[in-house]
């Protein structure tokens, strides 16, 4: 019993090695020589395993080139969504955010460079945080009482947006603890001051 789940630890852990080579080595190409200039061969050749071992763990460039940030995108919602009952989000945010630098490695600023040089990728990002801000928006409008779709847990959750960008992209050696407490600070008074707006409203239609 013991040699089956020692075995399938080592397997699970090879995996994740490959699949770690290979983002890295898509990372440091993508970034010195041009997303649309790299071939699957190019990255396989770096990561020493074959392309089919690349298209097996990737269905295509692009997602090695948004493996890192869709796995933290689905940490921060699955953080969000799973939060104690009567917990605020952004206190949920800080939390994940806190977390997640702690992890923050050589492989997460590799990202960064590889971003900075594609504009084509930067704007794929673009276009996937506004899934994310619709929901962060809709969870902040649960958490405020405010309507779904109503304009202050849009502006919410887009704030929130760049300010996890903003402090994640900062370079290194930077107070990111301070930052992230600053920056907590002026979401949650956002979010107080939306409450406070919506309980306004209430006991004038009362």
């Amino acid at each position: 019993m013991h040699r089956v789940t020692d075995g399938a630890g080592l397997r699970e852990r090879g995996k994740a090695k490959r699949r770690a080579a290979i983002t890295r080595a898509a990372f440091e190409l993508f970034a010195e020589q041009g997303f649309d200039a790299t071939t699957v061969a190019e990255i396989a050749a770096a990561a020493e395993v074959s392309p089919r071992t690349v298209t097996l763990y990737f269905r295509s460039k692009q997602d090695i080139a948004f493996a890192t940030f869709d796995s933290s995108v689905e940490a921060l919602t699955e953080a969000l969504r799973s939060r104690a009952p009567g917990l605020p989000a952004v206190h949920a945010l800080e939390s994940w955010l806190r977390e997640e630098l702690a992890c923050h490695d050589d492989l997460d600023e590799m990202g960064v460079r590889m971003f900075e040089a594609n504009p084509e990728l930067r704007a794929v990002k673009t276009a996937r945080m506004a899934a994310v801000i619709e929901e962060g928006a809709s969870i902040l409008a649960e958490d405020t009482g405010q309507r779904p779709g109503s304009l202050g847990p849009r502006l919410a959750a887009a704030a929130a947006a760049a300010v996890i960008t903003e402090i994640v992209e900062h370079p290194e050696g930077a107070d990111r603890n301070g930052a992230i407490t600053l920056a907590m600070a002026f979401l949650r008074g956002g979010v107080d001051a939306m409450i406070a707006s919506e309980n306004e409203k209430q006991a004038a239609g009362t």
